[in-house]
């Protein structure tokens, strides 16, 4: 399935910063959700400030515009704020990009599990994200520092118990997660 691009993305002045504040604030919330959009369908997680100047979302070829560097990180300084972006490096070149937050990814998940009668069972983080019984789930295909904070998201709910296998130096070797099940907010399911 292609991406649907909104009738701005064809619009020159788009792709240039407005100086009325106003048309600015709209111009940078349509910006914010065609990137996050067009992330989400590329399934794109990490992002290069330099990279994204030459990709489609931010180089319209057929109209010949294209964002400044400049232009694009206000965008992800705006996205930054909303909780959509998190910087990799001080330089700011390189991001991580949420178009779903982790509990957002966390409930997901957490439904799946529920749903095909999984509760209290333990799964690695790689059948979680690329196992067959997830093929055809959204989260399929997760990165593993989105996967870990989405459980991490539902550890903190008591949801899901993280477990680390070590080798005898103490280095993680796997991890390893338990989802539980929640009857109500007082009652949890005893640990194994």
């Amino acid at each position: 399935m292609s991406f649907e691009w909104p009738w701005q993305y064809n619009f020159p002045p788009f792709f240039t910063l407005q100086p009325n504040v106003n048309t600015r604030q709209k111009q940078l919330t349509a910006w914010c959700s065609l990137a996050l959009s067009y992330c989400r369908h590329q399934k794109l997680y990490t992002l290069d400030v330099m990279e994204a100047q030459e990709s489609p979302v931010f180089n319209n070829k057929k109209i010949q515009r294209k964002l400044s560097t400049d232009t694009i990180q206000v965008i992800f300084e705006e996205l930054r704020k909303k909780g959509n972006l998190e910087w990799i490096d001080k330089n700011k070149t390189r991001c991580l990009i949420m178009w779903r937050r982790p509990e957002e990814w966390g409930k997901i998940i957490y439904q799946w599990v529920s749903k095909n009668g999984m509760t209290n069972s333990v799964f690695t983080l790689y059948e979680l994200s690329n196992g067959d019984d997830t093929e055809n789930e959204e989260f399929h295909g997760l990165e593993d520092w989105m996967l870990l904070r989405s459980l991490q998201a539902l550890q903190l709910e008591r949801k899901a118990e993280i477990i680390t296998l070590d080798d005898s130096k103490g280095v993680p070797l796997q991890l390893g997660l338990r989802l539980v099940h929640v009857a109500n907010a007082s009652c949890f399911t005893e640990p194994y």
